[in-house]
């Protein structure tokens, strides 16, 4: 693993580093942000993870994590959103490719042969921090803005033994039924739609998988609100399955990192209240 850079913030550290992943057969960069408290021993986790476009840096210098972090003794640790570099599969477009992986793991040329991003944030990474960094991984949770939204809930669905938390900022939570999805999933794993259901929160809680609660805050001014995030189904899915959403719907705000900055300190004061102890 290299250190690309460190830097000193709010008494902790905050720090990009690169490694070789075996699991996306390219170089992966990502950044860690490690709270005072981490100099006296393991910290919980919360897993950060960011919509398309994104890598690493979008959060990083504009998600305003920091000060709750270092106050709530919380270590941040946001990936990046594909594998990336000469030689990966990518497209003419911002919504598949490289910047778009969607948290899935691929199955259809030519993108299975590096987009394994599931695997990617679920095992290899989180083996990399807890033999690098004063991790306590019995305490992690999961956050992630519109299709890092939607890949912090099925992951946590998924996992639900593994991450004690979860929140969105403006998930894709419904990728089945909306453009973005209808246009990455069968690119990544094809025409069955069962394969589909894997990666889609609502239908993950439709068939069974379950967490305590969710945090959701979405923007009433959010352009892809009514086309891409629809997030009607998902509300009735938590209600049908007695998961306890609080969906806070923000006057005014739209998709941007400054919607996503306000409230920033709001979700991950929540998470450290379920990380505790």
């Amino acid at each position: 693993m290299e250190t690309v850079s460190t830097n000193r913030a709010f008494g902790g550290t905050q720090g990009v580093y690169r490694h070789r992943s075996e699991t996306c057969g390219c170089d992966m960069t990502f950044a860690v942000y490690l709270p005072p408290q981490a100099e006296a021993g393991p910290c919980p986790v919360l897993w950060y993870l960011s919509g398309l476009t994104c890598t690493h840096a979008n959060v990083m210098e504009k998600g305003e994590y920091r000060r709750i972090a270092a106050e709530t003794g919380v270590i941040i640790v946001c990936p990046d959103t594909s594998p990336r570099g000469d030689g990966i599969a990518d497209m003419d477009t911002y919504d598949l490719g490289q910047g778009a992986g969607f948290y899935v793991d691929a199955t259809e040329a030519p993108w299975r042969n590096h987009f394994h991003m599931y695997s990617y944030v679920t095992r290899e990474l989180p083996a990399l921090i807890a033999e690098h960094f004063p991790v306590d991984m019995a305490r992690q949770g999961i956050f992630g803005h519109s299709m890092g939204g939607h890949g912090a809930l099925t992951v946590a669905l998924k996992h639900s033994d593994t991450y004690r938390s979860v929140s969105a900022f403006a998930p894709i939570s419904n990728p089945i039924a909306v453009p973005w999805g209808q246009k990455a999933l069968p690119a990544y794993l094809g025409d069955d739609q069962t394969a589909w259901r894997h990666y889609d929160a609502t239908a993950l809680i439709e068939d069974g998988y379950k967490v305590p609660e969710i945090l959701v805050d979405q923007g009433d001014a959010d352009n892809f609100l009514a086309e891409q995030l629809d997030p009607a189904a998902f509300r009735s899915a938590c209600e049908k399955a007695g998961v306890d959403l609080t969906y806070r719907m923000q006057p005014g705000y739209d998709h941007s990192y400054y919607f996503i900055s306000t409230f920033m300190a709001d979700h991950v004061a929540w998470h450290a209240e379920r990380l505790a102890g």
